[in-house]
């Protein structure tokens, strides 16, 4: 088997799996809508129930609102605080996956297959030095978990040209090194994740029959079925052919043409019960359930009325916590697993652009970050570029740090408030000693002020 080019050994994965287990090898898991539905035949088709509006709106958004985020490698320093970084190693895999894919659509295969089947598998591409430096999401149907005796993980593939992989009839169980495995739901083995449709799919298929009844209904002028009937008895073949006639003529876009009966025959309309007649509450109940199992809040797809409240960033906060947060952070963990970043680095998806805050909301956050954020912090969130000066954070003049004020409450009295007064200077009269020193200081003050400036002119 071949992938990316590269041969890979079936002798290992053999040796492996060589020795059944006592169970007789891999036992499949019946999924059923409810408890007995398998043996009446009532499938849940995958492909149908994401025709249903209300499931194919909340894998979209889901998937979108995941994808659209950017994706960060980020570093731990010593104090232990994140940032976002560069490495040739692992920058460029994350800006694009792969040949085919950018990162938005990459994401959105993601989320797409392990919300509509339960599992993902992306498959790794390395280069000589082992390093990863592409990822394919492959197609779930076409990929097997298989467990070895000793506990070890394959996955069994079969072709699938586009993510390099080849003689899919010679399948070769690849190990799980070369796998990245997310799954959701995993109720009934570790490696097998169930998907949502496990628990709504039975109301999808009712409300998709809610809109096929409905279909019909309105191609039928609105009207429902009557009944033919005849005052006496008549043969199998003489209804058959009255009803064909009918239904030819009368029925679908021959709806309101005149009939002309005889022998006795009367057209009797049927009438529509109020109840059987609430399409649309039912349809919604439908949708709702639909909701509750991927976790949607119904007016995020346009089902029901949107909070009254006007708080956007509330909303998704909300939204993120009970939906997006578990599916991202699975993510972020299964690509730092894969890629073999370690435990400094790691990737993480940027949340601004998801939690963005109403402008005038954002400018009161920002106004409260000051001593916080540093100016060009803050300019940062507005997409404005640094100025000079902006990368302290500022704080008033008449505001002092923890350790001044430490200092000022170690003193005996902190305020002074017990300091003694200065005594006021008493005028003592100069003794006679101390002025004549004054009048011989002064002497010889002028005598040198005459020697510099000589004595007076006479005129």
């Amino acid at each position: 088997m071949r992938i990316f080019g590269l041969q890979v050994s079936r002798q290992k994965a053999a040796r492996a799996l060589s020795t059944p287990d006592a169970r007789g090898g891999w036992w499949p898991i019946i999924k059923e809508s409810f408890t007995g539905a398998w043996q009446q035949n009532v499938e849940i088709r995958h492909d149908a129930v994401l025709s249903f509006h209300a499931d194919f709106a909340c894998k979209t958004l889901i998937a979108s609102d995941i994808a659209k985020l950017r994706i960060k490698l980020v570093e731990q320093d010593d104090g232990g605080v994140w940032s976002e970084v560069k490495s040739p190693a692992y920058s460029p895999v994350l800006r694009k996956p792969n040949r085919s894919q950018n990162r938005i659509q990459f994401f959105e295969s993601w989320v797409i297959s392990k919300l509509q089947k339960g599992n993902t598998y992306v498959l790794k591409e390395r280069d000589g030095r082992g390093v990863v430096v592409g990822l394919y999401v492959l197609d779930p149907n076409a990929v097997k978990p298989l467990v070895a005796p000793d506990g070890s993980v394959y996955y069994q593939l079969s072709r699938d040209d586009l993510a390099g992989v080849d003689d899919f009839d010679a399948a070769v169980p690849v190990p799980a090194s070369e796998i990245i495995h997310d799954r959701f739901n995993c109720l009934f083995h570790p490696l097998v994740g169930v998907s949502p449709i496990f628990a709504n799919g039975l109301a999808a298929m009712h409300g998709l029959s809610i809109q096929e009844n409905a279909t019909r209904f309105f191609q039928n002028g609105s009207n429902p079925g009557g009944i033919l009937t005849a005052p006496g008895a008549i043969a199998d073949e003489t209804a058959k052919r009255l009803k064909a006639h009918w239904d030819a003529n009368y029925t679908g876009a021959n709806v309101g043409k005149v009939a002309v009966l005889g022998d006795g025959l009367r057209y009797e309309a049927m009438s529509v019960k109020a109840v059987d007649a609430q399409l649309i509450e039912q349809l919604k109940w439908s949708a709702d359930v639909v909701c509750s199992t991927y976790h949607v809040p119904p007016y995020k797809i346009g089902i029901g009325q949107m909070p009254a409240y006007n708080n956007v960033q509330a909303l998704n906060t909300e939204y993120y916590s009970q939906c997006l947060q578990v599916l991202m952070e699975s993510i972020e963990l299964c690509l730092d697993e894969g890629l073999g970043i370690g435990e400094k680095l790691g990737t993480e998806f940027d949340t601004d652009n998801l939690l963005r805050m109403d402008s005038v909301t954002q400018m009161e956050v920002l106004e409260k970050s000051k001593g916080i954020m540093s100016p060009n912090e803050q300019r940062k969130k507005l997409d404005l570029k640094p100025k000079l000066g902006g990368n302290s954070p500022m704080l008033q003049q008449q505001e002092f740090s923890l350790e001044a004020l430490a200092k000022r409450d170690a003193q005996a009295d902190p305020f002074g408030a017990n300091t003694p007064e200065p005594k006021p200077v008493e005028n003592v009269e100069p003794s006679e000693e101390e002025v004549e020193d004054k009048a011989f200081a002064s002497s010889v003050y002028l005598a040198k002020a005459l020697q510099t400036v000589g004595p007076p002119s006479v005129h």
